[in-house]
């Protein structure tokens, strides 16, 4: 195993500077606050608000209903994966399939736009 604690170069907990050993791994929390400090990183984070925010009202809305994202696939009648990616914001989901996703959970779908 690499002196490195098993990460190489390159690698993203290399990158991250997170090559401590399991006593000093450090929680996701702790690694975002850490991160945030660098500018790169912020601007990127902040630049991902929307779908963090979608994500996480999905992921509010599921547990919300005490379903599993197996559940609410069989609901939406799509795979588990798929629903999956949504809670992780990746993808750009359509109006449908939101409205869809809010079904499956019992929720409505609610959308505000504010001004700056």
């Amino acid at each position: 195993m690499p002196a490195s604690g098993g990460f190489v170069e390159g690698s993203f907990p290399y990158f991250c500077g997170c090559r401590e050993g399991r006593r000093g791994t450090k929680t996701t929390k702790q690694l975002h606050n850490k991160w945030l400090k660098n500018p790169k990183y912020r601007e990127a984070y902040d630049e991902l608000e929307d779908e963090f925010a979608v994500a996480h009202a999905l992921i509010e809305a599921r547990t919300k209903a005490k379903l599993t994202q197996t559940e609410v696939a069989e609901r939406m009648e799509t795979s588990q994966a798929a629903v999956a990616r949504l809670e992780a914001g990746s993808g750009n989901p359509s109006l449908a399939t939101l409205k869809r996703y809010a079904k499956a959970t019992g929720s409505h779908l609610k959308i505000e736009l504010e001004q700056d």
